[in-house]
């Protein structure tokens, strides 16, 4: 395990010295650190799964979803569009009436981490950005599931796009790492105007296979009533977990005196006195109504939502249930 992990530091280590240069150039985590959490992902793997698993071969894993497969699940009343081969017989001559058989649909274990680089992650005022944040957590995931032999896939939201097809092994998590922590500069507005997170939505329902894990990693300040739909869509075909990223200051604006404010989708500036009361008590009103409008529509989109603060270095003790 050791020589394994000297691999992967010095690999990581020949990545991101391509990539260094200004502290704005920088990568977002440096080779030591992703080291240190393929350790943690080691001892998450061998933690029980969540699901019942007999060994890593596809098929292995029962799917909750139903379909084609070799494990009978039950019979059920005929309907228009059924396929005839799937006639149960003996059922329809029992009683009279047309039976389907159905069955476990059989599925390899995949994971696809879905990671938020947009304008506003690029944003941190403690331990972390949320871009770095969210690589991190991709990191440790990421880690753990190859360690159960998980094929893993990735898509980078970004400038440009990024998807990544699941692949086992070492050289795809590598591949992963070194997108999600590539240098995170803010971005100018014009580019910000272009993104459009339904489109990505519906792309991601269309492209990953029925039944994928998918996380999905942002801090989900883009999300409005116009994506509740396909969230809903996504969240049917998919295992689907948000992980919600935040920063302290987002959360409760700290006493910095008169401070300049930049909105960093649309570059519009503004001057807010943080020392009064009274403007620290508004923001953390609008803060919280925001969020709950956004639980809202996670909520009837049949979303599940985990929020990690980008000042947590521990994430060991917010992952586990989900490695």
């Amino acid at each position: 395990m050791i020589a394994a992990l000297e691999k992967i530091r010095f690999r990581l280590r020949l990545s991101h010295d391509s990539l260094s240069g200004s502290p704005v150039n920088a990568p977002l985590l440096g080779a030591d650190e992703l080291a240190g959490l393929a350790v943690q992902a080691m001892r998450l793997a061998r933690q029980p799964a969540r699901r019942e698993v007999h060994d890593h071969h596809a098929g292995d894993w029962p799917s909750t979803w139903l379909g084609r497969g070799l494990d009978f699940e039950e019979a059920r009343p005929y309907a228009p569009g059924d396929d005839i081969r799937d006639m149960d017989w003996r059922t329809t001559a029992r009683l009279g009436e047309p039976f389907i058989k159905t069955y476990r649909e059989e599925r390899q274990p995949a994971l696809h981490v879905a990671v938020d680089r947009g304008p506003s992650m690029r944003f941190g005022t403690r331990r972390y950005l949320k871009a770095a944040q969210a690589a991190r957590v991709a990191a440790l995931l990421a880690f753990s599931a190859s360690e159960r032999n998980i094929a893993v896939g990735a898509t980078l939201w970004d400038v440009d796009d990024l998807t990544l097809p699941p692949r086992h092994g070492r050289n795809g998590i590598l591949e992963l790492l070194h997108a999600a922590a590539a240098p995170c500069p803010p971005l100018p507005a014009e580019m910000a105007e272009a993104i459009h997170e339904v489109d990505r939505l519906h792309r991601l329902a269309a492209e990953l296979p029925r039944g994928t894990r998918l996380l999905l990693i942002s801090d989900f300040v883009w999300v409005t009533s116009e994506h509740e739909m396909a969230l809903a869509h996504l969240a049917e075909r998919t295992d689907l977990l948000a992980v919600r990223i935040s920063d302290p200051a987002e959360r409760e604006l700290p006493d910095v005196g008169l401070a300049r404010f930049q909105d960093m989708s649309s570059s519009d500036v503004r001057w807010l006195d943080t020392g009064t009361v009274a403007a620290r008590a508004a923001h953390a009103s609008d803060f919280a109504k925001h969020r709950a409008e956004i639980d809202a529509i996670l909520g009837r989109a049949g979303v599940h939502c985990l929020d990690i603060g980008s000042e947590v270095d521990d994430l060991t003790k917010h992952l586990q249930a989900y490695a």
